[in-house]
């Protein structure tokens, strides 16, 4: 996998990293409320130590759900077969891990547009943009997010 065209997968990153963040912490803040229950970490320092393990995981999952799977399939059977796949493979893998089927179905708010950022963004197809936006939407929904919600007293 090449890096793409740097300076389109940097602007992408730097402008879906508050997207993203935001994004997952307002979906994040609004499960809350529906459920009335919120897991936050410890402190800061375990926020930290969380954004530390999703800055590796993030990364991880789209080199596998974006660059084998969607890449893979995209060359054997074309783009949008490969976005659909790669797409539903990465919110469906979200259920193994026992989240509810609310928070699965909320991966789609990550998966369909990094998806179609990794399928439509000019260049040779790139990670590099799509995992910065995931380290962002992730960090957003359950580690650093949620603590932010807490501290801002929004639930």
């Amino acid at each position: 996998m090449q890096a793409g065209d740097i300076p389109v997968q940097l602007w992408f990153g730097l402008v879906g990293v508050p997207v993203m963040f935001t994004a997952a912490a307002a979906v994040r803040l609004w499960l809350t409320r529906r459920r009335g229950a919120l897991n936050v970490p410890a402190g800061a320092a375990d926020a930290f130590f969380q954004a530390g393990f999703y800055a590796l995981n993030g990364p991880i999952e789209e080199a596998f759900f974006r660059g084998l799977v969607q890449g893979g399939l995209s060359i054997v059977w074309g783009a949008p077969i490969g976005f659909a796949v790669g797409t539903a493979s990465y919110v469906l893998y979200h259920r193994l891990g026992r989240w509810t089927w609310e928070e699965t179905f909320a991966t789609a708010l990550v998966g369909v547009p990094l998806g179609l950022a990794f399928w439509l963004l000019p260049g040779p197809a790139s990670l590099l943009g799509v995992s910065l936006a995931h380290i962002a939407a992730t960090c957003g929904f359950l580690g650093p997010g949620p603590y932010l919600l807490r501290k801002m007293r929004l639930v």
